[in-house]
């Protein structure tokens, strides 16, 4: 028979003295949702309830003070005279929280748990909750209620006072991209932030905001946001690395007998020399009149152009193009009479 005044923990988590740390972090996430005082206001069981969850999930999820719990029964406490010197819980140590200085869930849950990692009521509150060597966090998922979140109770290192950094897109024209671009007001996860953005961002370039990211919830440190660039398309430049391609239409007159072409770029419109005899899909290059880079270097900008045949000819084409034909002297065909399967 268990002696007066004993709590069974595993009885109060709804679990067997065989039961796993999983098995046990899952009753007690389960039993806290439950019984939190948020979800039952003024309910005094409730409140009473959730102290023991604390309590048996305190010492069950421990395995040092599991061992001793399941060897020495109420008085695994005095076993050793050595884990209370040391700062350990006793049931005292639930009856000073005080559920309404909390703003959140988020806030209780971590201060609560926070005491499980220092091994001292208090030794984890807002202006030291990087003083032990563990510590478990609660996440409740965007934009949910109490209840809704899940516990995860992985252990961390010291280092988790610091920020959290996180990543938004940000979408360019190329003209802003090419140029630079001072975006003002530009709303990033409900903050208005200014950004200044130097020329030759590339898809995918990676902005540092320094110290607008997440504030750690141990600290009072705030992360980097990060900003993903993504440009628009534009009707004629494409990217190509660092270079920029185009294609260009040329007639079919002065892919034979060669011509000077206007071609827009970045700068402005330029000549190009178009050799005789070019074949469609064939490249030119425009050197150092591509994508800046942040050292100041530029890629080239690559034309290809694409012989396009005249849909409605005059008569006078008609009759040119008529007269070619026959007096052509090659057949841009005659090497298919070899091909064979």
């Amino acid at each position: 028979m268990a002696t007066a005044g004993f709590k069974d923990y595993y009885a109060i988590l709804g679990v067997n003295k065989s039961a796993s740390a999983d098995d046990i972090k899952r009753a007690f996430r389960q039993l806290a949702r439950k019984y939190h005082p948020d979800v039952n206001p003024g309910n005094q069981e409730a409140e009473s309830k959730f102290k023991e969850l604390n309590e048996a999930y305190e010492v069950l999820s421990d395995p040092d003070k599991r061992q001793k719990y399941d060897r020495f029964g109420q008085q695994w406490k005095r076993s050793g005279q050595t884990w209370p010197s040391s700062g350990g819980w006793n049931t005292s140590d639930f009856e000073d929280f005080e559920f309404g200085r909390f703003n959140t869930f988020d806030e209780f849950i971590n201060d609560l748990l926070g005491r499980f990692a220092t091994g001292s009521p208090g030794a984890s509150g807002a202006n030291n909750r990087s003083g032990g060597n563990r510590g478990y966090d609660y996440r409740g998922s965007s934009g949910a209620g109490v209840g809704s979140g899940d516990f995860d109770f992985s252990e961390r290192s010291n280092h988790a006072t610091a920020g959290i950094d996180r990543q938004a897109n940000i979408s360019l024209t190329m003209a802003e991209a090419y140029h630079g671009v001072q975006k003002k007001r530009l709303t990033v996860a409900n903050e208005v932030i200014d950004v200044r953005i130097q020329p030759g961002a590339k898809p995918g370039t990676k902005l540092r905001i320094r110290g607008k990211g997440q504030l750690s919830p141990y600290g009072q440190q705030r992360g980097d946001l990060f900003l993903l660039v993504q440009i628009e398309a534009h009707p004629f430049f494409q990217f190509d690395g660092d270079n920029l391609i185009c294609e260009v239409p040329i007639s079919p007159d002065e892919s034979v007998l060669g011509a000077q072409i206007d071609i827009p770029t970045p700068d402005g419109t330029v000549s190009l020399n178009v050799p005789p005899g070019i074949r469609s899909g064939q490249i030119l290059r425009l050197r150092g009149k591509g994508w800046p880079s942040p050292s100041g270097n530029r890629g080239d900008q690559l034309v290809q152009v694409v012989i396009v045949a005249p849909k409605n000819l005059t008569q006078i084409e008609r009759e040119s193009y008529e007269k070619i034909r026959i007096h052509r002297s090659y057949n841009p065909r005659e090497t298919l009479a070899q091909v064979k399967l």
